[in-house]
C-alpha cells in the first residue's frame, strides 16, 4: 500500500511550505496523477487524515485532478484514449500500441493555505 509512503510525502512537503512561507493551516490540497499510475484516491485520502493528525495539513480537503491514459497505435497509426491498457489497440487489436500517457506521478498542483 504505497499510499501511506505518498500520504507522508505530502504532509513533508506541506509542512517543509508552511515553515518557509509562514502559513499556518492548509484547507485543501489539488493534486494529479495518471490514471493508469496504480493510486487509490480513497486510499490516498484515508491514510492522509490519519497522518496529518498535527501537522499544518490536519483537516486539509484533498482533491484529485486524474490525468486520462492514452495509447498510440503503430499498426492504425492512431492516438487513442483507454481507461485500461491492455496491450492491445482497441481500435484495431494490434499489439504494436506503446503507453503515451496515463502513467504520470502524484503531483502537487495546488495549496489552499491560511
Amino acid at each position: 500500500m504505497h499510499e501511506l509512503y505518498l500520504a507522508e510525502s505530502i504532509i513533508h512537503i506541506v509542512s517543509d511550505h508552511a515553515r518557509r512561507d509562514g502559513f499556518k493551516k492548509v484547507n485543501s490540497i489539488l493534486l494529479s496523477y495518471g490514471r493508469l499510475s496504480c493510486i487509490e484516491s480513497k486510499t490516498l485520502t484515508f491514510a492522509f487524515e490519519v497522518q496529518s493528525k498535527n501537522t499544518p495539513a490536519e483537516g486539509a480537503v484533498l482533491e484529485f485532478k486524474l490525468m486520462p491514459a492514452s495509447i498510440h497505435c503503430f499498426s492504425c497509426v492512431k492516438d487513442l484514449a483507454v481507461i485500461t491498457h491492455t496491450g492491445l489497440c482497441p481500435a484495431c487489436g494490434g499489439a504494436e500500441v506503446m503507453l503515451t500517457a496515463g502513467t504520470e506521478e502524484l503531483q502537487i498542483l495546488e495549496l489552499d493555505v491560511d
